[in-house]
């Protein structure tokens, strides 16, 4: 784009999917239901692993860590676009923008780790389960946990950095549902070239390099479960679910990330809401709870929750 005359921004107006009041009010309601479903989706996982000892392994840790990771990053996206929904101006602050893409790429980035620690863990639990118990200690699995969040922290600190450099011209007007680094890009007049060298270098990190190493785990999983005779269509169908959420995961934010121009097209929205509304929302299912260990621990917490506070039953 070219320099121009460039001007203080406070803030900057949001597109969004429409501007059609009737299509407005129908994905608010669709909205709702997805961010209402992975709360509690997400929540009952959290709950089921504080509520039970037995399930204080590092695999189902890695799980809960992964549902409070999901939980924040869907709530810096989705409650700031249902209200965008519901009003005529929709607007977000200067300062609200670089709040939300920092935040963003903070839990999205520390994702992106995790699930790698996470593939690590289903990889020696199957591989080697006679040491499992002794490699990944609870102490281990909270030590890569702190990892990815370092990780994350460190390179949206950087990313962050660079985009707050960004001057803005005349137009503040966003083909988005929400602040994310390449539309925010898209938008200014300044010289990008050092900020993308800066995009490509920490999207590689965190995109590129691990994601080898989960498709590698994954795949000697899928290895090792087909030599299994006992259960293994359940197995298999766990493990190749995991693959496909991973696989989704990475996939849509590769392809938003790594490409040099972004056009704000209605299919970069879509890429968008891949890995900021549908994943978090499949995560828990797909990962958790059609676990039995998870789904016994929901209902003894019910359980608890009805002994210790007996007028619920009589209030319903």
């Amino acid at each position: 784009m070219e320099r121009g005359n460039y001007s203080q921004v406070t803030e900057f107006i949001l597109l969004g999917f429409s501007t059609d009041p009737i299509v407005q009010v129908l994905l608010f309601h669709v909205f709702l239901i997805l961010y209402m479903t992975t709360v509690a989706g997400n929540l009952l996982l959290m709950v089921a692993v504080r509520s039970d000892h037995r399930l204080h392994s590092s695999m189902y840790i890695f799980l809960a860590s992964l549902s409070f990771l999901d939980i924040c990053f869907t709530s810096i996206t989705i409650p700031n676009m249902l209200s965008n929904f519901l009003r005529a101006k929709k607007s977000i602050s200067y300062a609200g923008c670089l709040v939300q893409v920092y935040s963003f790429l903070l839990f999205g980035e520390t994702e992106c780790v995790l699930l790698a620690f996470m593939a690590y863990d289903r990889y020696v639990a199957i591989s080697n389960p006679l040491r499992y118990s002794v490699v990944m200690r609870t102490t281990a699995c909270v030590r890569m946990i702190g990892v990815s969040w370092l990780t994350g922290a460190a390179i949206s600190s950087v990313d962050i950095y660079f985009l707050c450099t960004l001057r803005f011209c005349t137009f503040t007007t966003i083909d988005h549902f929400f602040c994310e680094a390449p539309s925010l890009m898209n938008l200014s007049c300044s010289d990008l070239y050092l900020i993308n060298v800066v995009k490509l270098v920490g999207s590689s990190i965190l995109l590129l390099v691990p994601l080898p190493f989960i498709l590698y785990s994954y795949s000697h999983i899928i290895l090792v479960v087909l030599r299994i005779r006992s259960r293994r269509y359940k197995a298999f169908s766990t493990c190749t679910s995991h693959l496909i959420i991973v696989i989704l995961f990475y996939g849509s934010a590769i392809i938003m990330y790594m490409k040099p121009e972004h056009s704000g097209h209605l299919s970069d929205k879509l890429l968008s809401m891949f890995y900021t509304t549908v994943t978090p929302m499949l995560n828990p299912l797909i990962y958790s709870l059609r676990n039995k260990n998870v789904q016994v621990a929901i209902r003894n917490y019910g359980r608890s929750v009805v002994v210790s506070n007996p007028h619920i039953l009589g209030s319903v």
